[in-house]
């Protein structure tokens, strides 16, 4: 008679993930909803420093992707594992650690991101001493992970099983290699790579942030709770190999394509285009690995508000994972890049399929930890259509208003001149869709405050079960020869170490192809004699740069177009960024490119601009920035910025530290009196001397002819 063991799963880590999920998905999507009201209503803000769009962007997104998508992840990720193992999770202490310890890094990172404590890296804009964290945590969940893997009593391991491990891995390699930084002060970091090297890195890691955290996961989560929900087996097994195997070795390659016509080396960018396109292949193949699961069960989705969630989800997945190898194409990526088509883009998988594939599982999943019905159909369903009408009202309007942006931004007048120079002529023409875009998010967040209403309902109806006992036979080893099956696949599953380590190497292998030579090879980056180092000044007002977030909404990478060349000046040269810790090129323009804007206005105009960005540029959606007119700048640490920026290779010269103060006050100085000549009186030492000091070195190492097509 075979032995049974009895045991139990621990549904409280569920449960304080699902109440965490829930939670930080309606603070995520606030914040959200206040940052596109502030794009054509920048007073919304209040004038308060935490509140301004530069702020609170990098907060919301990473609200949404680490704090609801990441809660969400672990929810169903430790419901599911212990069911497919038989087994339950590793360590209790372990998963207690992973839960509190998770909640905390969060809001540390709500308080340092409002506080303008930023490495500005997009998905990675928090500092060391999180960062430390954050792999601390990761550490204790992937232990928890492999270690009931490795005591599961179910001999084969289910497909979820894969994406999970490959998540764990991944995200680890991930998050170390683009976290690598030296430390200035307790929350101040500059990055080890410069320039270029730096924009790799961060793409390399921030387009497979959104690979393995926001998608391998989730689709583990597909393969278990979308079968569970319509009680149909997946479509094809041998589809989920190819699937996985080949998602995982193609995805980690497709970073460089948000990098197209940078400063990169053309190498890079064409594998990234290349691995991109070929990505349509086992997307496809994940999502039609899902719909058709459903085969012979669409009179349940049209019944069932579970299934209708997550039909959407599946096809969000398969639109965006078409629509992001399209945009890496070249000849699509010269108009979309910069714009708002990728925010769309962006959103349809993050609305889409993280939002509404979180949705589906939590109303599967809450009353079955509580042992009742769903409180009320109905109101899921309502909350599943208004969901829907605020993803479309928020995405249709982006798209229209980023093809509106990439066509004026390159439209030229039958006399061979720029019909719309002033940038703030496409930003006035998209208003409108701005408007529309709120109005989407309005409904998405009113669909998420029902849902969250509809699940208090069914936890006060029912009775919740800590722990669910079951029973099943231990796992006992199969005798040699004895391994009789279908898939060759099969014998893989039944060795957790050796495939753990086999998606690790099949995830490395890209990364190391396309970063190695630029780390070994100089050519790849040549020097500029011209350029030089930051001045102290320069540099202090670069970080106060950062802390604003203005690279949220500006880019300092101009691009070889002849409709760029024209509006801005010359295209960028790699050289030019060799001393820049961390890059800051920005992903999208919501005002125009700063590059070359280093004299091109008098210090007064800066000022003015700062203090009230309508008097000098009527229309602008700006904010405005009056503390920085008072502020002190704190020069505390100004010193040792430069010892650690030697130490990564910047060539300030020995026993500079002893200089800078007097390098930065002479130049403040200098400041301060062209601004007085403007009848503007200012002390040195505020912190818009230091801001306007960076801003009128942009782009001037190098000689330009801003008159004639951008040529150096």
């Amino acid at each position: 008679m075979t032995d049974v063991e009895q045991f139990s799963y621990d549904n409280r880590i569920v449960r304080d993930f699902a109440f965490a999920t829930t939670l930080w998905g309606l603070v995520g999507m606030l914040v959200g909803l206040l940052a596109a009201v502030q794009l054509y209503w920048p007073a919304a803000n209040l004038d308060i420093a935490q509140l301004t769009f530069g702020r609170i962007r990098p907060l919301h997104t990473n609200a949404v992707i680490f704090a609801f998508v990441g809660n969400g992840m672990f929810m169903g990720i430790y419901y599911s594992v212990q069911r497919l193992c038989k087994a339950r999770m590793f360590s209790d202490l372990l998963s207690r650690i992973h839960f509190w310890g998770w909640q905390l890094i969060i809001v540390s990172a709500a308080l340092t991101l409002v506080s303008g404590i930023t490495t500005s890296k997009e998905y990675a804009e928090l500092e060391w001493p999180i960062d430390i964290a954050i792999a601390l945590v990761w550490v204790a969940f992937t232990i928890n992970l492999i270690g009931t893997i490795l005591k599961r009593r179910e001999r084969h391991m289910y497909v979820a099983l894969w994406f999970y491990i490959a998540t764990a891995v991944t995200v680890a390699m991930l998050h170390i290699v683009n976290s690598l930084e030296f430390p200035v002060s307790f929350l101040k970091s500059y990055s080890i790579y410069a320039g270029v090297q730096d924009a790799l890195v961060q793409w390399w890691y921030g387009h497979n942030a959104v690979a393995f955290f926001l998608t391998t996961p989730y689709l583990g989560l597909m393969y278990y709770f979308l079968p569970k929900a319509a009680n149909r087996p997946v479509f094809s097994y041998r589809l989920s190999i190819i699937h996985f195997w080949a998602l995982i070795f193609l995805y980690i390659w497709a970073g460089p394509h948000h990098l197209l016509y940078s400063s990169l080396p053309d190498w890079a960018q064409s594998l990234g285009t290349v691995f991109s396109i070929m990505l349509i292949a086992p997307s496809w193949g994940g999502m039609i690995n899902g719909l058709l699961t459903l085969r012979g069960a669409w009179d349940k989705v049209r019944q069932d508000p579970v299934l209708k969630f997550m039909v959407v989800a599946v096809t969000a997945y398969g639109m965006s994972t078409l629509e992001g190898p399209l945009l890496s194409i070249k000849s699509v990526n010269a108009l979309s890049h910069f714009t708002d088509w990728t925010i769309a883009h962006v959103h349809t998988g993050a609305l889409g399929w993280n939002g509404f594939l979180t949705f589906g599982v939590l109303y599967w999943l809450i009353p079955r930890l509580y042992n009742t019905e769903l409180w009320s159909r109905k109101l899921a369903t309502y909350h599943f259509w208004i969901g829907l009408m605020g993803m479309l009202f928020y995405v249709i309007p982006v798209y229209w208003a980023g093809v509106t942006q990439g066509l004026m931004w390159k439209q030229f007048t039958a006399e061979g001149y720029l019909q719309y120079p002033n940038f703030l002529e496409t930003v006035t023409q998209i208003l409108p869709m701005w408007r529309l875009r709120s109005i989407g998010g309005a409904l998405y967040l009113t669909g998420a405050i029902l849902m969250t209403y509809n699940l208090i309902k069914t936890v006060k109806q029912g009775t919740f079960e800590p722990e669910t006992a079951v029973q099943a036979p231990p796992l006992k080893a199969t005798p040699i020869g004895d391994e009789s099956h279908s898939y060759r696949h099969r014998w893989l599953e039944r060795k957790p170490v050796l495939f753990t380590v086999l998606a690790l190497v099949a995830v490395a292998i890209g990364g190391l192809v396309e970063m190695v030579p630029m780390w070994l090879i100089r050519s790849n980056v040549p020097t500029i004699s011209s350029v030089k180092p930051y001045t102290p000044l320069e540099l202090a007002g670069r970080d106060l740069y950062i802390r604003e977030g203005c690279v949220g909404c500006h880019s300092q990478m101009i691009r070889p177009f002849r409709s760029e060349t024209e509006r801005y000046g010359a295209y960028s040269k790699s050289g030019e960024y060799v001393y820049d810790h961390p890059f800051l090129w920005g992903s999208k323009r919501t005002g125009p490119d700063l590059f070359r804007v280093g004299k091109k206005y008098p210090d007064a105009w800066h000022y003015k601009h700062m203090q009230d960005p309508r008097s000098t540029s009527p229309g602008s959606i700006m904010p405005r920035y009056p503390w920085l007119l008072v502020n002190q700048l704190d020069t505390s640490t100004l010193q040792k910025k430069i010892t650690v920026l030697r130490k990564l290779g910047v060539p300030y010269p020995d026993g500079f530290e002893d200089e800078v103060m007097a390098n930065m006050k002479a130049q403040a100085e200098g400041i301060a009196t062209s601004l007085a000549s403007a009848t503007i009186t200012v002390e040195p030492d505020r912190e818009i001397v230091a801001l306007i000091a960076y801003l009128q070195r942009l782009g001037t190492d190098i000689r330009t002819d801003l008159n004639a097509g951008g040529q150096p």
